[in-house]
């Protein structure tokens, strides 16, 4: 097995985010706001799906070349059907050692029992407020907080490993972030606050919506004293914070105001089959069409090869330099690659 697959910048390629629909029954405002993603929007033809033969044949040759993480997302993974038969089949392909799922939550109670049998490790749940009127106008469809604390449960009474994120809106939901660290510390889940990005083309993001994690740090701080933590392995997205006097910790991913491009181990697969390297990215590579017409799993494993050892991306530190030329560009939207 090949673990010395590096691209431009010495970084290796451990980890893929597996998008398995396009499709949520959520309308998130920073992913698919519903004034776009309507009853007409064109979303992916089953046709045009991987089938789970594919992605499992694709997990095999992504973990040849390294990969040993695989994290199922959207869309809303749980809008796939049968989806507790892929993490079966992915969970028998010899080198993958964790299969993680990001999920909104709300499906989570009819299929964590099954999710957790058929070998998933662990969730992590969307949610940006305990507020039931602010929560629905977040996830545009009127969903109650309760419909994701349940799924929160059924996720802890299946047995999986359980991570919380909270995107970070100033002036939509930043009032929420101290009564979500106060929920969740007691309720011993590990809480993740992430700056709210540019993904996609979509959501009207501006710089000054931004919260900086270091804001959130020092507010939770005042009331309850945290303590920076080491990171738990090479390029772990999360800067971590534990409690003073338990060991409850908190994670905040910046990739705004302190951009991790350096240690980035991820590529993603979209719905459709297309391998991005980052995501902000505007361009993917098709590896449908190769799995489709016949290719050997040597061929499509050297196209990969190809385009990770190629693979320059470092969006968001070009971001944060604000270096010259990054113009707003036409990215791939969240809900075809996953978060």
């Amino acid at each position: 097995m090949s673990n010395h697959m590096l691209d431009k910048r010495k970084r290796p390629l451990r980890d893929l985010r597996i998008s398995v629909t396009d499709k949520c029954n959520f309308r998130c405002q920073y992913c698919m706001p519903a004034e776009i993603f309507g009853p007409d929007y064109p979303f992916l033809p089953q046709s045009k799906l991987l089938t789970f033969e594919e992605i499992t044949r694709l997990t095999q040759i992504f973990t040849s070349l390294g990969v040993q993480k695989i994290r199922i997302t959207g869309g809303e993974p749980l809008m796939r059907r049968d989806l507790p038969e892929l993490i079966r089949m992915i969970r028998q392909v010899e080198g993958v050692e964790d299969i993680a799922m990001t999920t909104n939550g709300s499906l989570l109670p009819k299929h964590a029992e099954a999710l957790k049998a058929a070998g998933l490790d662990r969730v992590t749940v969307s949610l940006d407020s305990l507020d039931d009127e602010l929560f629905g106008k977040i996830n545009g469809r009127g969903y109650k907080v309760e419909d994701v604390l349940k799924g929160i449960e059924a996720a802890k009474a299946a047995g999986l490993g359980i991570k919380i994120n909270m995107v970070v809106q100033r002036g939509v939901n930043d009032g929420e972030i101290l009564p979500m660290a106060r929920f969740f510390r007691e309720k011993g889940h590990i809480l993740r606050f992430i700056e709210y990005m540019d993904v996609g083309n979509t959501n009207g993001w501006r710089l000054d919506q931004v919260v900086p994690s270091r804001e959130i740090v020092e507010m939770i701080s005042q009331e309850m004293p945290l303590a920076p933590v080491d990171p738990n392995y090479f390029g772990e997205v999360a800067s971590r914070y534990r409690y003073v006097g338990d060991e409850q910790e908190i994670g905040l991913i910046s990739s705004v105001t302190q951009a991790f491009c350096s240690t980035c181990t991820r590529a993603r697969l979209s719905a459709e089959g297309k391998m991005y390297n980052c995501l902000f990215a505007s361009n993917g590579t098709d590896l449908r069409d190769p799995l489709r017409t016949g290719k050997s799993e040597k061929e499509i494993s050297e196209l990969i090869r190809g385009v990770w050892e190629k693979r320059d991306d470092r969006y968001s530190e070009e971001r944060l330099n604000q270096t010259p030329g990054l113009e707003p560009r036409e990215k791939v939207e969240m809900s075809h690659i996953g978060g």
